[in-house]
């Protein structure tokens, strides 16, 4: 569960960098031949191929109070990135108007290398 709320909280940030990745005008060309990979160099984000959605409160207690924390460390600015990107990809928006949810409502992401994302709800109190 510790990787899933690492992940979650990594996920938010890959989320909100592809999302003003796509804001960009003016494309860059593509190298004719790939470059080597810096050394600690983050790795692109994997395509999104399904997605999970989970409420908080199906969440183990001990999970339910690290989500909280990775919440409160974020702040409001990431948490807004975090819908922003959401709402501004069309797969994983749909999904969560299928299950009568919106961004709003999300508080955390996990993505895993398959493509996998999961989001983590909390309804308003």
């Amino acid at each position: 569960m510790r990787k899933a709320i690492i992940l979650a909280a990594a996920a938010s940030l890959m989320l909100a960098g592809a999302a003003s990745a796509q804001q960009q005008p003016t494309p860059q060309p593509a190298p004719t031949t790939p470059a080597p990979a810096a050394p600690g160099a983050q790795q692109a984000a994997p395509a999104i191929q399904s997605v999970n959605i989970i409420d908080i409160t199906e969440l183990p207690k001990d999970t339910q109070t690290q989500v909280n924390q990775v919440i409160a460390q974020r702040g409001d600015a990431g948490l807004q990135k975090l819908r922003s990107s959401i709402d501004s990809t069309p797969k994983v928006k749909s999904a969560l108007e299928a299950k009568g949810l919106t961004s709003a409502q999300v508080v955390a992401a996990s993505m895993e290398p398959n493509g996998a994302l999961t989001l983590i709800t909390k309804k308003a109190s």
